[in-house]
């Protein structure tokens, strides 16, 4: 047991996002599952920004990131805003880490500097590809003498930094989902380390980094599978200890092909704009290719899922997104979700929409607004839909759904029904559900017509629609002046 203990609290995870754009669904669930990975074996998050690619960075992509992280509820122990025993977090920062590692390889024998410009290795391509040969680097650099280098480097030529690979036999990798994984050697050629720049390539990059912020488990994606061997090679020439390695199935598009912008939300950001709650993200990212137990269901808490996750319970088949699987969810969520909290997440669908004219007045209404939210949120599925389905009790009825008008205002004696309906509860003293129900009740037993012939148009006068939580729950919310006063506009309107 205590050596149970004294292992997990040795576990160290990352999640290295790359600040190109927003959190995307498979990297959000990439740091989910190292993040329940590390709160289930008592262990370290760290939050690293790979930042290195200038040609592809965007300006607010970190704050994005961040912002996405925080929302879904991850909160990791080292990184940007924590800071720790092993920073800095950004890899921009850590220049010194990478040129140390380099020069020790180049001093030992290991990596060479290749001075082939791109129009060389182009051409190198080309002939390759002409002859049906596997375009890779020849490795005609790795034979220069020192005195050439010398003079090359005299010269103010920028070289890379390639690391000397095997041309023959095999490299295993141990993979805690996938198992046993074999690579030829003769598939890779003498890739770069470190640019013409100075700056280091990803591969070598994060493998300098993962040792020096000693990562015990490095849980990534499966289209990194085959940068692994490359970086286990890495790891072995540089002396460092391997972590262990566990790759996440895909997340596919609906079609089986890679998912994209073509199919919808991909981002976080994008899926909160749409009006999911991070509860909602959070579960349906867990069962993208990950299996609960049978007892468990389909809806699970965070806490839930840490007490019970294990990486040998991760896919090794692609997951399929299923844009529909998460609203369904986010309706189920809804029904139960605490309605301060839904408040927070609902105001700004609120504001958009003109229910709500600024968060002063939301505070003033709260308790009204949270009573709304009760009764209507078992009927939506999605934040925008709530607001739409606040709105009639904020805003003034000014049009009526057009097929309810053709059914309930147009047709027969609704003009005297809906009359007697307002008549009947002008009388009344106590507005209560019971009193409103049993007045309507009571008056279509007098008239011996069918409740439905006093509800239907009511409703329609009410609230401008012919679908809504139920009639007398309406009322009591709107209370009894303006039900009799749209009851009369509505009688106004109808010839």
């Amino acid at each position: 047991m205590e050596r149970q203990q004294e292992c997990k609290q040795q576990i160290r995870v990352r999640f290295a996002p790359s600040p190109t754009g927003y959190l995307h669904i498979g990297g959000a669930r990439t740091a989910l599952f190292n993040w329940f990975f590390a709160r289930q074996n008592q262990g370290s998050l760290v939050l690293r920004i790979e930042d290195t690619d200038s040609e592809r960075l965007k300006e607010d992509s970190v704050d994005q990131i961040l912002e996405s992280l925080k929302w879904l509820g991850i909160n990791w122990d080292e990184g940007p805003e924590k800071g720790g025993d092993f920073g800095p977090y950004f890899q921009s920062e850590r220049q010194s880490f990478y040129t140390a590692a380099a020069e020790s390889l180049r001093q030992s024998g290991k990596a060479y500097y290749c001075f082939c410009s791109e129009t060389e290795l182009a051409e190198e391509r080309e002939n390759q590809r002409q002859k049906g040969l596997p375009l890779c680097y020849s490795g005609k650099c790795r034979h220069l003498s020192a005195e050439e280098i010398e003079n090359r480097l005299a010269q103010g030529q920028k070289p890379v930094l390639r690391i000397k690979m095997p041309e023959s036999g095999q490299i295993i990798v141990n993979d805690l989902i996938r198992g046993t994984v074999s690579f030829d050697f003769a598939q890779f050629d003498d890739f770069i380390l470190v640019k013409s720049n100075g700056l280091p390539a990803y591969n070598f990059a994060c493998v300098v980094d993962d040792h020096a912020m000693q990562i015990s488990h490095v849980i990534r994606a499966e289209e990194h599978l085959s940068n692994t061997p490359k970086q286990q090679f890495l790891y072995e020439a540089l002396g460092y200890e391997l972590p262990q390695f566990a790759h996440l199935s895909m997340i596919l598009a609906p079609d089986r092909s890679k998912l994209s912008k073509r199919h919808g939300a991909t981002s976080v950001s994008e899926f909160r704009d749409l009006g999911c709650l991070p509860e909602a993200i959070v579960n349906y990212l867990t069962l993208l290719g990950w299996s609960p137990s049978e007892e468990q269901g389909e809806i699970f808490s965070p806490e839930q899922t840490i007490s019970a996750f294990f990486l040998e319970k991760a896919s090794k088949t692609a997951a399929v997104y299923d844009l529909q699987k998460l609203i369904w969810l986010n309706g189920q969520y809804l029904m139960n979700y605490d309605l301060e909290k839904l408040l927070d997440h609902a105001l700004p669908f609120l504001l958009s929409e003109g229910i709500i004219a600024n968060p002063e007045e939301a505070e003033q209404k709260q308790a009204y607004l949270l009573a709304v939210f009760k009764l209507v949120r078992e009927r939506v599925k999605t934040l925008p839909e709530l607001a739409d389905a606040c709105s009639y009790f904020f805003q003034e009825i000014t049009e009526y759904d057009e097929k309810g008008q053709q059914k309930y205002f147009m047709k027969g004696n609704a003009k005297e029904l809906l009359t007697k309906g307002k008549d009947c509860l002008a009388q009344l003293e106590d507005f209560t559900e019971e009193s409103t129900e049993k007045a309507y009740r009571d008056l279509s037993e007098e008239l011996q017509i069918k409740a439905g012939q006093l509800i239907h148009p009511t409703r329609l006068a009410l609230t401008g629609r012919t679908a809504t939580p139920g009639l007398f729950e309406v009322m009591v919310l709107l209370g009894q002046e303006r039900c009799l006063a749209r009851m009369e506009q509505a009688l106004s309107f109808i010839k």
